[in-house]
């Protein structure tokens, strides 16, 4: 039995800790670990409702603006106010434009140098040296499309800085609808700089996953956990929202069901956070933090649906939608990644015909003295929750649920792991000192421990802090 520790996990959004016993060759006890903490649902309290949407950004600069929807949409949801038809296409097509550099820097920068090997040259090195099995024709095609990639990734913040005045965190997203008008000459710029990612999605980033998937088949059976997967509906498919282009809903064993927001509670049981002995409702619960709790081990809260561990993040959308249902591993997350970039990238060319120029984008309302709502959101990771409570027309109360949250939360009071916990269970390990399998599973589900991760309160104690560079 051999106890293995990556601290920290490199190549994701935000370093963390993956902790792991190896015996007889495979995982069998885990814990992945956020050990930083961040200050935003306190920062929030006591201000204007209509700043959540521009501070909230700053939780992710890889998925800001999808932090910026969930804030407009709870403080819509508040205020009972709905954008202008232009305002509703101008967010899908801003949120759509930072989902497609997040899909495509997640799978060339910080999954595929897992697969293929590079140059001696960082950030390729430092590496494990094992198990890359592409043939050298393949493996130079694929390194060839990375370095294109870093163009493409930054094709794609242009759009969204074209309708969202920079990237990351854009101006333009808020409640109410946008702020940038869509002229003639912005449209056009943005249809040529999408069909140069389209192209580049459809004829190299496609091919590369199938040849990735054909190669490395077995990753189909490694990083396995039953189908239970949850997202809130991503991209409204008009300015009333009672339909998505990827809906809303929960997969429990497989079978898609309809979403209700009582059951979602987060359990503080191993978080380090002051904890009620049961899980906390996201309207009222508090965040206080206890770093020398027994126990505990993670920053990350555990929300739980109805009481179970569920998963999110593409290939859950893709279940819910139909799209895609071979299973629930490794490669099958890469690929509904890979899939749902060239999807949302399609429904982009649409939008674009869609817009209206010379119609309002905004529409203005007033803010109400005393309110509660929730703002959800598919996102980048999987579903994006904001609960908001508004007493005298001040931000009385917010609370934040990532889509990391959801994947890389800690174990709960009854001792269930969560989903990246769960899915490293029983994990085969074929080399303890280059456990690259341990690696490529975290990954896949593109986690972003800075967006999971909440509270720290100015002037209380801290023992510990730790700073990655």
């Amino acid at each position: 039995m051999k106890k293995i520790i990556i601290n920290p996990v490199t190549r994701s959004n935000s370093p963390f800790v993956v902790e792991v016993t190896v015996s007889e060759g495979k995982v069998v006890d885990t814990k992945c670990s956020c050990q930083f903490f961040r200050g935003f649902e306190l920062i929030l309290q006591n201000r204007d409702p209509r700043d959540a949407c521009y501070l909230t950004e700053r939780v992710c600069g890889i998925c800001s603006s999808a932090h910026g929807m969930a804030a407009a949409f709870a403080l819509e949801n508040a205020a009972g106010v709905r954008p202008p038809y232009n305002g509703n296409i101008l967010r899908n097509l801003i949120l759509g434009a930072d989902l497609l550099q997040n899909h495509i820097r997640h799978f060339y920068f910080l999954s595929l140098s897992d697969y293929v090997k590079g140059p001696d040259l960082p950030p390729f090195v430092p590496s494990y040296k094992k198990d890359f099995r592409l043939s050298k024709k393949a493996n130079e095609a694929m390194l060839q499309n990375y370095y294109e990639a870093l163009e493409i990734g930054r094709l794609a913040h242009e759009l969204m800085a074209l309708l969202g005045a920079k990237a990351p965190f854009p101006h333009s997203i808020l409640a109410g609808g946008s702020t940038v008008a869509p002229t003639v000459d912005v449209i056009i710029d943005f249809y040529y700089k999408l069909k140069k990612i389209n192209d580049f999605i459809q004829n190299k980033m496609i091919p590369d996953v199938h040849t990735l998937a054909e190669t490395y088949a077995d990753y189909f059976e490694i990083g396995n956990r039953n189908a239970n997967m949850l997202d809130f509906g991503l991209f409204p498919k008009d300015e009333h929202d009672r339909e998505r282009y990827f809906p809303a809903g929960l997969a429990l064993e497989g079978r898609v069901q309809e979403v209700d927001l009582k059951p979602i509670k987060e359990d503080l049981s191993y978080s380090w956070y002051a904890d009620k002995g049961v899980p906390q409702d996201p309207y009222t619960e508090e965040t206080v933090p206890d770093r020398e709790k027994d126990g505990a081990y993670s920053w990350v809260k555990a929300p739980r649906y109805n009481g179970k561990a569920v998963e999110g993040g593409p290939l859950a959308r893709s279940w819910i939608r139909g799209d895609y249902r071979r299973g629930v591993s490794v490669m099958d997350r890469i690929m509904a990644r890979v899939l749902e970039t060239e999807l949302v990238g399609r429904l982009m060319e649409g939008w674009l015909e869609e817009l209206r120029p010379g119609e309002p984008v905004f529409k203005p309302f007033a803010i109400p003295q005393e309110a509660e709502g929730a703002g959800l959101t598919g996102a980048m990771r999987g579903p994006l929750g904001h609960w908001l409570r508004i007493e005298k027309g001040k931000i009385a109360h917010y609370q934040i649920i990532t889509p990391t949250a959801w994947n890389m939360s800690p174990q709960d009071a009854t001792g269930q792991p969560g989903p990246m916990e769960e899915a490293l269970l029983g994990t085969p390990v074929a080399d303890a000192n280059e456990p690259v399998e341990i690696s490529r599973l975290v990954r896949s589900f593109d986690p972003c421990s800075a967006c999971a991760t909440h509270i720290i309160i100015p002037g209380a104690p801290v023992r510990e802090f730790i700073i990655c560079v």
